[in-house]
């Protein structure tokens, strides 16, 4: 069982260098544009926006680079890397949940159904797919670390999304003639 468990995690090796290193990158990039916006204009209300919507993002691509880091760990089997990430899954489910909370409280921008699908609906699929995929890890392994990969990358993608999404709308209302349709 060790051997096998072994053999189906080295054979994700590259994948998940991948998938943690862009997780890691995009982490970087996310703090450089907060930087870079600090002194944009943009009436947000307060802090609840950047709760609600910005710091997510940063936990869906920790949590990539998280699950990437597990999966490339050497692991004498497969109880380790089941809880590990069943943890990663647990936590990323509590904070979408957190999320979802703040996103109705804060009043900086009111949600479209594409925000609660993106910042949402998704997350929480792809944390889900994690937890369900380490309980039944031991019935198929390798069809539960696909479906680990799926939802890996599907926090990056989220989350690039997510990114881009809020820069968008942070320049968008920087600037009143972009909100209007007219850049004066």
């Amino acid at each position: 069982m060790v051997e096998a468990a072994t053999s189906v995690l080295s054979g994700w090796e590259s994948f998940y260098v991948i998938v943690g290193s862009s997780g890691a990158a995009l982490i970087g990039l996310q703090f450089v544009v907060i930087v870079l916006i600090a002194d944009v204009r943009v009436d947000t209300g307060s802090d609840e926006g950047i709760a609600a919507f910005g710091t997510p993002t940063v936990v869906h691509f920790g949590s990539a680079l998280a699950v990437s880091a597990f999966m490339s760990a050497p692991w004498g089997g497969l109880s380790g890397v089941r809880v590990a990430l069943g943890l990663v899954a647990l936590a990323g489910i509590g904070f979408v949940l957190r999320a979802l909370i703040r996103a109705r409280q804060q009043k900086a921008y009111k949600p479209v159904l594409e925000d609660w699908i993106w910042h949402t609906v998704l997350p929480l699929t792809a944390y889900s797919m994690i937890l369900i995929a380490m309980i039944l890890a031991r019935l198929h392994t390798l069809g539960a670390f696909f479906t680990v990969a799926i939802a890996a990358l599907g926090l990056l993608f989220i989350g690039i999304h997510n990114a881009w999404d809020t820069v968008v709308w942070i320049v968008i209302n920087s600037k009143p003639g972009l909100r209007d349709g007219k850049e004066e």
